[in-house]
């Protein structure tokens, strides 16, 4: 057979994906009402960032805002 062998008590090599961050993922729910107004706010951005960068810097002008 052309089966890559793996090394005893590992996996062999390339096997799985390779990671994407160093950071864990966080999951939680969002009304679709939400995610519209998400997006929208996104689209007004100069540089359009994806909805997890949205995320986070709504979320850091959050935490930063005083009050």
């Amino acid at each position: 057979k052309n089966a890559i062998r793996k090394s005893i008590g590992g996996k062999r090599a390339g096997a799985g994906r390779p990671a994407t961050g160093t950071d864990p993922a966080r999951t939680f729910r969002l009304s679709d009402e939400f995610m519209t107004r998400l997006d929208e706010w996104a689209a007004r951005q100069p540089d359009k960032p994806s909805r997890s960068e949205s995320i986070r810097r709504l979320v850091e002008i959050g935490l930063l805002a005083k009050g």
